[in-house]
């Protein structure tokens, strides 16, 4: 993929994220509450991911044995995403908990990429950087507290 299509492959999926958790918020109160909506959207998730791989990856290696211990808690750290995007949003607000998300989520990139961690190159801390993420939290808690 090109540059430009990997940054609106990102920019889709963030505009998808509020949607997504207006959806399940919606779900649970038909299915009996937050994590049955969130096995339910795994579920189908996982569904059609499965119709995607048997559709277009018919061959390639798979060395499921090598991988380390961590790089199976995806699923863990997914379901408990999307149960936080169907229990709090609703509480405190789209807008509010979407940018207290982003400001985590730029604070947890940043010290990935400064340290290395989970597989990333490292890349080191400029004062831009650290700008950036100042103003992101400063956003995500105008946006919450005032």
């Amino acid at each position: 993929m090109t540059g430009l299509l990997l940054v609106l492959f990102a920019l889709v999926a963030g505009l998808f994220l509020p949607v997504q958790a207006g959806v399940n918020t919606r779900l649970a109160h038909f299915v009996g509450g937050p994590v049955r909506a969130s096995m339910v959207s795994f579920a189908i998730g996982a569904i059609v991911l499965f119709a995607v791989v048997l559709l277009f990856y018919r061959s390639g290696a798979v060395h499921s044995r090598s991988a380390p211990w961590w790089a199976w808690t995806g699923g863990l750290l997914g379901a408990f995403y999307v149960t936080a995007t169907v229990v709090v949003p609703v509480r405190i607000g789209a807008a509010p908990f979407f940018g207290i998300l982003v400001a985590a989520q730029l604070l947890m990139g940043l010290a990935i990429d400064r340290f290395g961690l989970i597989g990333f190159p490292e890349r080191a801390l400029s004062p831009g950087r650290i700008a950036g993420a100042v103003l992101l939290v400063a956003g995500a808690l105008m946006v919450r507290l005032l």
